[in-house]
């Protein structure tokens, strides 16, 4: 791969920089464990200062995309796939598009009664059951668990095919296309979800809850995931 960027181009440098990074990072000999080019290397390559490459490593580095050990240089990390906020799917096509292999490893559905905070949300009665789908998702190990409620005017009736990609099941067979999607994250112990994430009770997970709703801002899915913080990183990026 050619190492090169263009000076005259009103891309600023750094985020050209980055692009260059983004595209070594999925070269085979990285992702096999060999260390990126140093950065005053790079920047002598480039022709740029160090700062600039620090710059878009840095970003990398945020994103959970690189590891670096002082002393003894830059990989690609292993262990944990980064999501933006600024973006949101269902799960398994949000894998997908990363090319990451996901599968479910345990699934449940079931009618159940659900308290307040989701019963408001759904806009249903305490006394009302409601479909619920649990779903363990990983690759050779568990990675995140997920509780997902739905509207019972959408019409599921728990016999779907959840195989499928979730919200490929609303928008294709039951017209309820999943439109906004208002969330909050958190951290916590994995207590009681220890045992299906296979780690320990204290360790430290990241909860995730999502607020669903229709184009009409009709409540569709309430969603809540419990993710390793092992092998997870959320980014957002803001500008102004």
């Amino acid at each position: 791969m050619e190492l090169k960027v263009d000076h005259k181009s009103p891309v600023p440098l750094h985020r050209q920089v980055e692009d260059l990074l983004r595209s070594l990072i999925e070269l085979p000999e990285f992702k096999n464990g060999a260390f990126l080019p140093q950065e005053v290397e790079l920047a002598k390559r480039l022709g740029v200062s160090r700062n600039t490459v620090r710059q878009a490593a840095n970003k990398l580095h945020n994103e959970g995309l690189i590891v670096r050990k002082k002393g003894v240089g830059t990989k690609v990390s292993t262990n944990s796939i980064t999501t933006n906020l600024g973006e949101w799917h269902s799960f398994t096509q949000e894998m997908n598009s990363k090319g990451i292999p996901f599968k479910n490893l345990k699934l449940n559905v079931e009618w159940v009664f659900v308290d307040e905070i989701i019963a408001n949300f759904l806009n249903v009665d305490t006394s009302t059951k409601v479909l619920k789908l649990s779903r363990l998702k990983g690759s050779d190990k568990p990675l995140v668990y997920f509780e997902s409620y739905f509207q019972p005017r959408i019409g599921l009736t728990g016999n779907e095919d959840f195989q499928r990609p979730l919200y490929e099941i609303l928008e294709d067979d039951y017209h309820s296309v999943p439109a906004v999607s208002k969330e909050k994250i958190r951290a916590g112990k994995a207590s009681e979800f220890a045992e299906i994430l296979e780690i320990d009770k204290n360790d430290p997970i990241l909860i995730r809850e999502r607020f669903v709703s229709d184009p009409g801002d009709r409540p569709l899915e309430y969603n809540i995931g419990y993710y390793r913080n092992d092998k997870f990183t959320y980014s957002i990026e803001i500008r102004r």
